[in-house]
């Protein structure tokens, strides 16, 4: 059994790239360590939610070295070397995910990059542990998850350090800027929907006056018109998402100059 502080000397040495045979087996080793762990948590999210998570088992060693460069972390303390995503509609939607989450996995804490994106990513990651073995579980709506690909895929054709906030100032404008309308229009949509439910309860109740009811039933017919205008626009910047994701692919496997997104 290998030891927490031979791990993290083990991150050490990987730090300094001074990497033996032994070094790269007992990585490789301590990666594959988290499959019984990320198994467990998939079939849980399977099983008791019918949801269908994307993922993998183990952190390539190329992601886990370039964490431990970029970050002040020992190898012990990175959290995603297993992972696993759930993608999901919208921002409430998403966080009825997360409620009934927590409860399946007790010791789990919730990490929520919404408020405070990290250099425009925003997301809610639950780290759960199973066994003394940690996964992520990430938790995306359709557009957090679009921006994110986005991202990767800027990062892969162009510079790695796009992801990270680095790169041309162009670049970060456009994730930036794609980030914020993101926000405003999650939250708009969550506003309403709540909106629309305060509303519903209002009309079950009995005491409501004629002219009541018929102002609260304006309301939830003018609620619902821009529940329909959002859920229009949201489709648009989808669509613009992964046109811009596609282009970027069209550049890296054809080199066409046309295809950086604008």
């Amino acid at each position: 059994m290998v030891s927490k502080s031979q791990i993290d000397r083990l991150g050490d040495r990987l730090k300094q790239g001074r990497l033996s045979e032994a070094d790269l087996k007992m990585l490789d080793e301590y990666r594959r360590s988290f499959s019984d762990a990320y198994e467990y948590v998939v079939g849980v999210i399977r099983n008791e939610l019918m949801l269908e998570p994307t993922g993998r088992p183990a952190k390539s060693t190329t992601s886990i070295v370039e964490k431990l460069l970029r970050e002040s972390i020992r190898l012990t303390q990175i959290q995603d070397i297993a992972g696993c995503r759930l993608v999901v509609s919208g921002v409430l939607e998403q966080e009825r995910v997360i409620s009934l989450l927590i409860p399946l996995f007790p010791d789990a804490s919730v990490v929520d990059r919404r408020a405070s994106p990290s250099h425009g990513y925003r997301a809610v990651h639950v780290i759960v542990s199973h066994d003394k073995k940690v996964v992520e579980v990430q938790v995306r709506t359709a557009l957090q998850h679009v921006w994110a690909e986005l991202s990767e895929k800027l990062s892969d054709v162009l510079e790695p350090a796009i992801k990270y906030g680095g790169g041309e100032e162009a670049v970060r404008s456009l994730l930036s800027t794609s980030s914020g309308v993101i926000t405003v229009q999650e939250e708009s949509e969550r506003i309403l929907e709540l909106s629309l439910r305060s509303v519903h309860n209002l009309l079950s109740q009995p005491s409501l006056s004629a002219q009541q009811k018929v102002e609260l039933v304006e309301l939830q017919t003018d609620a619902e018109n821009q529940v329909r205008e959002l859920a229009e626009s949201r489709a648009s910047n989808l669509i613009s998402l992964q046109d811009a994701i596609d282009r970027l692919e069209r550049l890296k496997t054809h080199g066409d100059p046309d295809a950086i997104p604008d």
